[in-house]
């Protein structure tokens, strides 16, 4: 995913000199191209993510576009105060780009992980919150970040994702995007665990439970009438994110049905604190964390029959 995010970005470049890529001294095999291509719209800021952001701000303040580039949780947390007050306080079109969301980076620890982005991140006044499934709505998210100058966040996967669409999708509505039909409970996901859902529904099928599955790519603003729209049929939504419950995906889910007054059926799927702080490889802190495909299967078993 972070390949196309470059190439998306690389594309958008030859056509639009305001572009800038800023990255904290790392990621130089992905962004490499980029800099060689346009050496003038790129620049690496070392390891000083609170002036990166700083930097990006006056750019954008000066008409131009840029999108700072880095390893989870060092775009997000260590510059947040700049993002709050250079970026969002004054309505900038800063994009923070988050690579290896979630646990992608499990090995290196708690430092790296990517958590609490979501739920910090769109409590900022005016900040879009993206968090594509693949590569196809990566650089769809790209498109739609261009066409609006206001702050933005992406949160990336680290690589390697599979596809789950053969085209780029529309993500101008916000609307989900529906991967798997189902007619007894929905299952809406952010981000690259999708295939976690994906293979829930397959082993649910076995037991005749028919499983719909949808991702959304657009966090914030949530298009609730749309979300809600996506589940009519089955008895409620399960939301899946690699991040804390907390705040996230799910609770944005909730928020948005609680003060409509929808009544529908929410189990929101994510990490609880201790979970968090566990260290090891992705998977292995899922199958730990009550989010292996066989932990999640049975959540969703049990919530369907106690829904139904």
């Amino acid at each position: 995913m972070r390949d196309a995010f470059v190439a998306k970005l690389t594309t958008a470049a030859a056509d639009d000199p305001r572009i800038m890529l800023l990255v904290g001294d790392l990621g130089f095999g992905v962004v490499a191209n980029f800099g060689d291509a346009f050496p003038r719209q790129f620049l690496n800021c070392g390891v000083a993510e609170q002036s990166m952001v700083g930097i990006a701000a006056g750019m954008a303040a000066s008409g131009r576009r840029p999108f700072v580039y880095s390893i989870a949780n060092f775009p997000t947390l260590r510059p947040l105060e700049q993002i709050r007050n250079d970026v969002c306080y004054h309505g900038l079109g800063v994009t923070i780009v988050s690579v290896g969301a979630g646990l992608a980076y499990g090995a290196l620890g708690y430092t790296h992980h990517a958590v609490e982005d979501i739920s910090i991140l769109r409590a900022l006044p005016g900040m879009r919150v993206y968090s594509p499934a693949d590569a196809m709505e990566c650089r769809a998210a790209v498109e739609e970040i261009l066409k609006d100058p206001s702050p933005a966040y992406l949160r990336l996967g680290k690589n390697k994702e599979p596809l789950m669409h053969a085209d780029q999708p529309d993500l101008s509505t916000g609307a989900p995007l529906l991967l798997r039909e189902g007619v007894d409970v929905t299952v809406l996901v952010a981000g690259p665990i999708v295939t976690q859902a994906l293979e829930v529904a397959e082993a649910a099928a076995e037991e005749g439970l028919s499983v719909r599955v949808l991702t959304c790519p657009v966090i914030k603003p949530l298009n609730a009438e749309a979300v809600r729209a996506a589940a009519e049929g089955t008895c409620g939504i399960v939301t899946l994110e690699e991040h804390t419950v907390m705040g996230g995906f799910g609770g944005a889910v909730l928020e948005a049905f609680a003060v409509r007054g929808w009544r529908t059926p929410i189990l929101p799927l994510g990490l609880d604190d201790a979970a968090t702080h566990i260290i090891g490889g992705q998977e292995w802190i899922r199958e730990r964390a009550g989010l292996s495909t066989e932990h999640v299967h049975r959540r969703i078993r049990d919530f369907t029959r106690q829904a139904a």
